[in-house]
């Protein structure tokens, strides 16, 4: 048994009703698992990529490309199941003694190449609990009741450039302690929010568009701009 492990796990169910097919879809040349498989194979810091997954074709995809395959229950594989119980049943399965936790969603291929070491960086030198990476919203937000618009973050006439800031939970990196993870929480109530400005922060695969336009920035940045 090897112990204080920090490994990366990918969750990476079949079923994708918006998007069939959505993870093993294939962007900038490889399955859309693939590009997270990758990421976390590139650091020195992971020790082990697993792929959580209840579909044999992407056990085989998650296979071909070195990563390691915890077979996920069809309990825990509904459209309604959360990430977190991925985690803990991935925790639960191996022998392996985890420290640390590195979430890898497959709907955000496209990562910039030094965030992961600026975010264990900081996990490590804090002691945090959990980290996940967030980006700033700059629209002028607001709900509609009995078909009126109330504003929500602005007073109508006030400049974009002068609003509170606000944050969005942009999806593309996680890392939380193995602890956090048994005990219910990949976010806890300290979680550090690390701010991303790249563009790559605006891609989440949940439909076509989204695929789309994630092969245009993959294009885009293969080709250095």
């Amino acid at each position: 048994m090897k112990n204080n492990l920090t490994i990366a796990i990918v969750p990476a169910r079949g079923g994708s009703k918006r998007l069939p097919s959505k993870n093993t879809i294939i962007v900038g040349g490889l399955p859309l698992l693939v590009h997270s498989i990758l990421y976390a194979q590139a650091q020195p810091e992971i020790d082990a990529v697993y792929v959580s997954t209840n579909d044999a074709h992407i056990k085989k995809i998650a296979l071909d490309y070195g990563a390691l395959v915890i077979d996920r229950p069809d309990s825990l594989s509904g459209d309604f199941e959360p990430t977190l119980s991925a985690l803990q049943h991935v925790l639960e399965t191996i022998k392996d003694s985890v420290e640390d936790i590195v979430l890898l969603q497959p709907t955000n291929p496209l990562r910039p190449k030094t965030l992961f070491k600026e975010a264990f960086t900081i996990f490590k030198a804090q002691d945090l609990n959990s980290l996940f990476t967030v980006s700033r919203n700059h629209d002028k937000l607001g709900v509609i009741k009995n078909n009126v618009f109330l504003p929500f973050n602005y007073k109508p006439g006030q400049r974009s450039q002068d609003l509170e800031p606000l944050y969005y939970e942009n999806g593309l990196l996680y890392i939380t302690k193995a602890s956090a993870i048994r005990a219910g929480h990949i976010l806890t109530a300290d979680a550090f929010p690390l701010e991303v400005t790249h563009p790559f922060a605006e891609i989440d695969i949940d439909t076509q568009e989204d695929l789309n336009y994630a092969e245009y920035l993959f294009d885009r940045f293969s080709l250095g701009e």
